[in-house]
């Protein structure tokens, strides 16, 4: 027995021996393509359990049992996987292996030079969402409002629009999904900044071009703003608001499957309490009275595709007076009837095999009725001679229609190419009515039919490329642009990065100045941009430098009695730099971000007589926004500095067959204290079926003087300031939701 028992143990001792002398050890250094060890890579001979994984410094070894032909694969998370054929024969192996990065959206690089965006598909790069619009103190709920607490928009308060690094408001272009919006402001009012439409909880993404924006958008020397709306909601909700000034309500129905909804909503706004309590530097007799309604509609075509509708309607009246600078004792009166409507219908949908089709449509309809005359000092209506002028009526009707289509095909990794083409058409008409009663009727119809192509680069996931061309071409200047446009991007580490656009950019000239007898061509702009940011979940850092070369601009002459256009032999640049930083961090529960931006700038575009800088341009512009919530007392505190160094003023009168300067010179800086506050009731309680929202805003709270500027009598003798039409203005108003809570959502998004 114990000699079958040892005879046991020495065969079992002996077929041990033997398998491990058939083993083959398999080893080797795992690295990626800038020679850094991959740690943590998993190594296996396919289809058995031999294997092993990457120390600290990428070394790898195990043994293996197999024979013959083998494959061996290495897999690490963030690259792609490594094969190489093998053949065990109880020979050590050295295999090393360099490692290839899989692209990926969560680490590539993102192109970003130009460019501010904030969207749930990019929250590293977000800086500002809807929340943050709506709890901006100085935006007064505004989009463009907000925008202006970021680098490179200026603080104009005379006109409505965006003023992007020397560039007019009629420079930057405005898309709700893709498509153009025409009227997206209220129509304007004599040195007063009429508001956007359309409120910011309409959009879920919010794109800032500041410069060097895609190819896909066109017809913008500066800047462009694109917007995109909103999904299906979460559920069924109704909302109501109330305000010294209005009221609002609305319901979004969402249906049982989930996969449509249906929205309307109604509002209505008069200025008349307000401007009894907070003296305007108008006299109204008419009070700005608006009224609003929208509806929309949204489906799913399949698990990837949707249909959009939405559809704007809105009335707006005002007549006011205001003390004649061309006649003392006299008074100028302004008079505005409006009526907009806007469509936007907007489909995107998986085509398979990774092919994307995006199409949209929009068509905007304006009408204005204006009129404007003299009165005596008991506001009765008077005509005074050499002043006849002054008496008019103006009927503005314009039609605008907007049709794009995109196709896009996914490439490998992030890589895309994607194509379409753009058409635009408006057909605008205006009558003017002189003193005497004679009518002057005038017609201009446009067609910009656009062809463009674009595609996304990825390298590696630390370099990139956006390289784009825009063909249009113009029926009013009956000429053709090409405009290429490219990006860079490269990752310095896995917070910062490195970005640089270059574009060339056409627009016609501004609508106000056509049709021309003249000859008139395409103005153009260079945008060269180099920018560095740096993200991490709470703070963003960017600072960008950027020049701009302008050409083509369009000269204007009155030698007729009325400006028009007559060539375009202006030009100019635009050169800066700008800072941004956001800190959720540092302070608990404080949001903050400070913009800053230099510019330095001149045209001599219009009536210019040389080039020297624009009247809407500052050459130091800052912002300080802080929010602070203080959950205890349920309050949000929002404060917000605006700052703006002086901009020049000037008189320009015809000289010979020129112009000259008659009067120049500076206004004084701007400086603007905002202050607003917010009680949300329902926070920090469980099962809400709804929220409340008051508000208390008020603006230039310090009650300091602003000048934007000068405007000058018929004969410029005499100059008045140009200033907000109150110094201070005052917000009340609660807001209601029912079905939804959407309190805490708020919070979190902001901290």
């Amino acid at each position: 027995m114990k000699k079958m028992i040892l005879g046991l143990v020495l065969l079992l001792l002996s077929s041990l021996f033997i398998g491990a002398a058939s083993q083959t050890i398999i080893k080797g250094v795992v690295k990626d393509a800038k020679g850094n060890p991959v740690v943590g890579a998993s190594i296996a001979i396919k289809d058995s359990y031999d294997g092993g994984t990457t120390d600290s410094t990428g070394n790898y070894s195990f043994k293996t049992s197999e024979k013959g032909n083998q494959l061996l694969t290495i897999t690490s998370i963030g690259y792609k996987p490594f094969e190489q054929a093998v053949k065990p024969e109880g020979t050590p192996l050295t295999i090393n292996a360099t490692m290839k990065e899989e692209i990926s959206e969560l680490s590539a690089v993102v192109i970003s030079a130009g460019t501010f965006e904030a969207s749930d598909r990019k929250r590293a790069s977000a800086v500002l969402d809807p929340i943050d619009i709506v709890t901006t103190a100085s935006a007064n709920g505004d989009v463009t409002g907000a925008l202006k607490t970021l680098p490179g928009a200026q603080q104009v308060g005379e006109s409505e629009g965006l003023f992007v690094r020397g560039g007019t408001a009629a420079e930057t272009k405005i898309f709700i999904d893709g498509t153009l919006v025409n009227n997206f402001f209220n129509t304007s009012v004599p040195n007063i900044a009429s508001y956007g439409r359309f409120s910011p909880f309409l959009f879920k993404g919010t794109v800032f071009s500041t410069g060097g924006y895609s190819a896909l958008y066109g017809q913008a020397l500066s800047s462009a703003l694109v917007l995109e709306s909103i999904d299906l909601p979460e559920r069924s909700s109704a909302n109501l608001g109330i305000s010294v000034i209005g009221g609002n309500a609305g319901y979004q129905g969402l249906s049982k499957d989930k996969k449509s909804s249906y929205g309307i909503s109604y509002g209505y706004t008069n200025l008349a309490p307000a401007f009894a309590l907070i003296k305007q530097k108008q006299s109204y007799s008419q009070s700005p009275e608006y009224h609003s309604g929208d509806v929309n509609f949204r489906f799913k075509t399949s698990k990837t595709g949707m249909v959009k509708y939405y559809a704007y309607f809105s009335t707006g009246r005002l007549d006011f007076s205001t003390p004649s600078i061309d006649s003392i004792g006299y008074r100028d009166r302004f008079g505005l009837d409006n009526f907009n409507m806007y469509h936007n219908l907007s489909w995107k949908e998986n085509l398979g095999n990774k092919w994307k089709l995006y199409a949209g449509l929009g068509y905007t309809l304006n009408t204005d009725k204006i009129h404007g005359n003299m009165q005596d000092a008991d506001k009765n209506d008077i005509l005074l001679t050499g002043l006849e002028f002054k008496q008019f009526g103006l009927d503005l009707d314009g039609n605008y229609f907007n049709a794009k289509l995109v196709i896009e095909k996914k490439l490998k990794g992030l890589s895309a190419i994607r194509f379409g083409n753009e058409y635009n058409y408006s057909n605008e008409r205006s009558i003017f009515t002189s003193y005497n009663g004679q009518e002057f009727s005038q017609r201009l119809k446009e067609n910009i039919i656009s062809f463009f192509a674009e595609s996304d680069i990825y390298i590696t996931n630390d370099l990139a490329a956006k390289a784009g061309l825009r063909v249009e071409h113009s029926s009013v200047v009956d000429k053709t642009n090409i405009a290429p446009r490219l990006s860079l991007a490269y990752k310095l580490s896995k917070q910062a990065q490195l970005s640089f656009a270059y574009g060339i950019y056409y627009q016609d000239p501004e609508r106000r100045y056509l049709p021309s007898a003249n000859a008139l061509t395409f103005m153009k702009a260079s945008h060269y941009i180099a920018q560095f940011m740096k993200v991490t979940p709470q703070r963003t850092f960017r600072t960008e430098l950027f020049y701009k070369k302008y050409n083509d601009l369009v000269k204007t002459s009155s030698a007729s009695g009325q400006e028009i256009a007559i060539n375009n032999n202006g030009f100019g640049d635009a050169k800066g730099i700008e800072f941004f930083w956001r800190d959720k961090k540092t302070i608990k529960d404080v949001d903050y971000w400070i913009s800053y931006s230099y510019l330095d700038t001149k045209r001599d575009f219009l009536n210019f007589p040389f080039a020297t800088r624009p009247n809407f341009a500052a050459k130091h512009t800052a912002s300080l926004v802080i929010k602070k919530f203080v959950m205890p007392w349920k309050l949000q505190f929002n404060g917000a500095y605006n700052y703006a160094s002086s901009r020049p003023y000037y008189n320009i009168v015809p000289d010979g067959n020129g112009y000259k300067f008659s009067d120049m010179g500076l206004v004084p800086d701007y400086h603007n204290f905002s202050f607003a506050l917010n009680y949300l009731p329902s926070i920090g309680k469980k099962d809400a079926k709804g929220f409340a929202v008051y508000v208390l805003s008020i603006s230039n709270i310090l009650n300091l003087k602003q000048v934007y500027g000068y405007q000058y009598s018929y004969n410029g003798a005499r100059k008045q300031e140009i200033v907000p039409p109150s110094r201070i203005f005052v917000y009340i108003g609660a807001f209601f939701s029912f079905g939804i809570d959407r309190s805490q959502e708020s919070i979190d998004r902001l901290f």
